[in-house]
C-alpha cells in the first residue's frame, strides 16, 4: 500500500507541475491575441483601398496584366500555404493542410499543376515526412509576423505570376491561410489572390453601397499595374499572415485551457485514489495493531494457566 501511495504522489506532482506550464501559455497566448486583432484591423483599410485601387485601374482600361486578366487556358498554379512553427494549438496547423490539400485537388481535378510555397515548419514537416517537392518556405514568424516577412514571400510569387508558363511561370496564385472570425471560431480557407476577380469586387462595393473610383493613369495603366502588382500582393499576405497568427494564438489559448482543465480533473482523481490508498494503509495497520494485541493478550492468559 505504501509503494502504490507514493506512485500517486508522484503522479500528482508532475501533472501540477505540468498544470502549470499549461496555465502560463494559456494566459500569454491570451495576450498576444489582443495585439494581434489590433494589427489585422490595422491592415484591413490598405488591403482594402488598394484592392479598390487596382479594380478601378482594371476596370477603366483594357490593359491586359497577370494582375486582372485571366489565362485562356491555365494550366500551372502556385499555392502559399501558411501553418504555424510551433505545435500545441490543437489542430489550427492540420485543418490549414486539410484545406491545402482540398485545394490541390480542385486544381488537379482542373488540369492544372500545382507548386506549393509553405510558411511555418509544420507545413514544412507534413511535405518533408511526404517527400513532396516544395518550391519556397519560410519559418521563424508565423506568430509575430512583420511587413518584412510578407515581402520576402511575395517576391518570388510576383516573380513566377510574372513569367509564361512556358518559362517556368504560373497562371493563378492562390493562398491557404485560417481566417480570425473570432476568439472561439477560426477557420481555414483557400483564396485566389491573382488573377484578380474583377466581379466579385464589384459586387462586393455594390453590396456595401460603394461606388468605385475614377482615375487618370499616367504614364499608362499597364505602368500602374506594373507599380501596383507588389503592393497588393504583400498587402493580401501580410494580412493573411496576421490572421493566421491571432487564430494561432487563439487555437494555442483554447487547447492550453482545455490542458489545464484536464490537468485539474486528473488531479482531483488522483487525489482521491491517493486518498483511498492511504485510508488502506491506515485500516491494514490498524487491523495488525488490533491482530498483534489480541494474540499477545492470547499468549498471556495461556502462560497464566
Amino acid at each position: 500500500m505504501g509503494a502504490q501511495l507514493r506512485v500517486y504522489k508522484r503522479r500528482i506532482q508532475a501533472v501540477t507541475a505540468t498544470k502549470k506550464i499549461t496555465k502560463a501559455m494559456e494566459m500569454i497566448a491570451a495576450s498576444r491575441i489582443v495585439k494581434a486583432q489590433r494589427k489585422v484591423a490595422a491592415s484591413m483599410p490598405y488591403a482594402t483601398e488598394l484592392t479598390r485601387a487596382v479594380t478601378a485601374v482594371a476596370t477603366g482600361s483594357n490593359a491586359k496584366h497577370p494582375l486582372t486578366t485571366e489565362a485562356e487556358a491555365p494550366t500551372r498554379a502556385a499555392v502559399l500555404l501558411v501553418t504555424s512553427d510551433r505545435g500545441l494549438a490543437g489542430g489550427y496547423s492540420s485543418n490549414a493542410i486539410k484545406a491545402a490539400e482540398r485545394l490541390r485537388e480542385r486544381l488537379a481535378g482542373e488540369g492544372k499543376e500545382v507548386d506549393t510555397y509553405i510558411v511555418g515548419r509544420k507545413g514544412v514537416a507534413y511535405y518533408g515526412f511526404r517527400e513532396r517537392k516544395v518550391e519556397e518556405f519560410w519559418t521563424g514568424f508565423t506568430d509575430n509576423p512583420a511587413y518584412s516577412d510578407a515581402k520576402r514571400i511575395a517576391a518570388p510569387l510576383i516573380e513566377v505570376i510574372q513569367k509564361e508558363t512556358a518559362e517556368g511561370g504560373v497562371d493563378e496564385l492562390h493562398i491557404v491561410f485560417t481566417e480570425f472570425v473570432s476568439m472561439m471560431t477560426q477557420n481555414a480557407i483557400d483564396d485566389r489572390m491573382l488573377p484578380l476577380s474583377l466581379d466579385e469586387v464589384a459586387e462586393e462595393s455594390t453590396r456595401k453601397g460603394e461606388i468605385l473610383p475614377l482615375f487618370e493613369f499616367e504614364p499608362s495603366a499597364e505602368d500602374v499595374l506594373d507599380a501596383l502588382l507588389p503592393r497588393y500582393v504583400e498587402s493580401r499576405i501580410y494580412n493573411a499572415l496576421l490572421q493566421a497568427a491571432a487564430s494561432e494564438h487563439a487555437a494555442r489559448r483554447r487547447a492550453m485551457k482545455s490542458a489545464t482543465d484536464n490537468a485539474g480533473d486528473l488531479i482531483k482523481s488522483l487525489s482521491r485514489l491517493a486518498n483511498a490508498a492511504r485510508q488502506a494503509e491506515i485500516t491494514q495497520e490498524i487491523s495488525e495493531i488490533v491482530g498483534g494485541a489480541s494474540a499477545l493478550a492470547d499468549a498471556t492468559a495461556g502462560s497464566d494457566k
